[in-house]
């Protein structure tokens, strides 16, 4: 699915509606280094999740960048549980672009306003037809 990308606040806002029931759960967009986002927090911690081992390795690195920054600063690895190891967000939105039932693979919360935008620019790349 060519040009499906969402905005940084669209982004964010698919999030909220995915964990408005969560207490203690805050959603935010910062456009810097997550060093310095993290510092502005007072945070000590960055939690990543990761899917397969390609994730590690490159999330590995960015925690030793991190660390070299902020020496004070741990990062916590979280793998994910193994049904949604293969899950990204490119295989979603191809899902979502042939009409296939999401509901296995994202919040029921969510499901309407995504596949919203995957017709949006379903429609946009065909020139608003």
């Amino acid at each position: 699915v060519k040009n499906t990308s969402f905005t940084p606040e669209e982004r964010v806002e698919l999030i909220r509606k995915s964990v408005e029931g969560i207490p203690n759960v805050e959603v935010d967009l910062y456009m810097g280094l997550l060093v310095d986002y993290v510092r502005s927090k007072g945070a000590v911690a960055i939690v990543k999740g990761l899917r397969a081992m390609s994730d590690f390795e490159y999330e590995f690195q960015m925690a030793l960048i991190n660390r070299k920054i902020n020496p004070e600063l741990d990062t916590m690895f979280l793998t994910a549980s193994s049904e949604y190891m293969f899950l990204s967000s490119s295989l979603v939105k191809e899902l979502a672009s042939y009409g296939a039932d999401l509901s296995d693979f994202l919040p029921a919360e969510i499901i309407p306003d995504f596949q919203r935008r995957i017709e949006q620019r379903r429609l946009s790349l065909q020139g608003g037809k």
